[in-house]
């Protein structure tokens, strides 16, 4: 099933995605595309985590949703899809992930870590975890009221700008010491939208995760 993949990153390289246990924490309209794109490319074992049931507001963004997972649960609909698709292992957690679920939520070793979740004290209840830990973790930051895909990039907290989330992120990890992690932002500012719900765009949602994606195949490749 990798023949492609091994052209281009070579047995060994095949060989150490396969050996690897990656954790989404987060399945909607980043992390699911992360997710399938790690399957693709060959990661042996994936965790997933999410609390949230697919409804009809994530049809237009989210790879987990269709009309036939409704109402299911992010990660059994997230496990329908990439079992169709690989043979990767898959555990599946249903928690909502904070300071005080995260290590249940989180079972046994990881190779990386991806942090797609929304809410600020999941997102550094992770940060500690995996700094506990000594896992890499990745963090998305915010990707909603956007709409050039184009401009997602891997860089650290604290170089970025123009994300709401990112800047509350940078000053409660300051608070916490923590000197370094890297994220997936956009530079672009996110529109205003009426109502104060929070618009989404299909191309823009899945640039995130397969910019998040492509940043951990090449970290466990030895080339980030």
């Amino acid at each position: 099933m990798q023949e492609r993949t091994a052209l281009l990153i070579g047995e060994a390289g095949a060989a150490r995605l396969a050996a690897s246990r990656v954790a989404v924490v987060g399945l909607g309209g980043v992390g699911g595309h992360c997710a399938e794109a790690l399957a693709r490319a060959g990661i042996g074992a994936l965790h997933l985590v999410d609390a949230d049931t697919v409804s009809e507001s994530d049809l237009n963004r989210q790879a987990v949703a269709t009309f036939a997972t409704l109402g299911l649960s992010k990660p059994a609909a997230m496990a329908l899809r990439l079992r169709s698709l690989s043979r990767c292992m898959l555990t599946l957690s249903t928690a909502f992930v904070g300071p005080d679920t995260v290590e249940a939520a989180l079972p046994g070793a990881f190779d990386y870590v991806v942090d797609a979740i929304d809410t600020l004290s999941g997102k550094l209840a992770l940060v500690e975890l995996c700094g506990a830990r000594g896992v890499p973790l990745l963090s998305c930051m915010g990707a909603g009221n956007r709409l050039d895909a184009s401009r997602f990039c891997v860089r650290d907290i604290y170089a970025t700008a123009g994300c709401p989330l990112a800047r509350r992120m940078r000053s409660e990890l300051r608070k916490r010491g923590v000197a370094a992690l890297p994220v997936v932002c956009s530079d672009e500012p996110p529109r205003p939208v009426p109502g104060g719900t929070i618009g989404s765009l299909a191309p823009v949602t899945a640039a995130a995760g397969l910019v998040a994606a492509d940043h951990v195949i090449l970290s466990l490749l030895g080339l980030r």
